[in-house]
């Protein structure tokens, strides 16, 4: 199984907890947190990738990982 790195972890949650600012929000309230949960998403995505190329580790397979950790910690934070 793929290393999950605590920054990776870190990151992903925060992508998480600005997800789930995102329910209930529609029209012109939703754009801006949907903003920040891009953002949040992206450097998650991106340090995911970063750390697969540089470990020669399988990237789906630390992305699944990162989230099992990250989903199996805490309830989702959207429901």
């Amino acid at each position: 199984m793929a290393e999950v790195l605590d920054e990776l972890v870190l990151l992903e949650r925060s992508a998480e907890a600005e997800r789930a600012k995102l329910v209930g929000l529609a029209g012109e309230e939703y754009n801006v947190p949907w903003t920040h949960w891009l953002k949040a998403a992206e450097a998650a995505q991106a340090a995911v990738t970063a750390h697969a190329e540089a470990s020669g580790e399988n990237r789906y397979e630390l992305e699944q990982a990162v989230k099992r950790t990250v989903r199996h910690a805490t309830e989702d934070p959207a429901e």
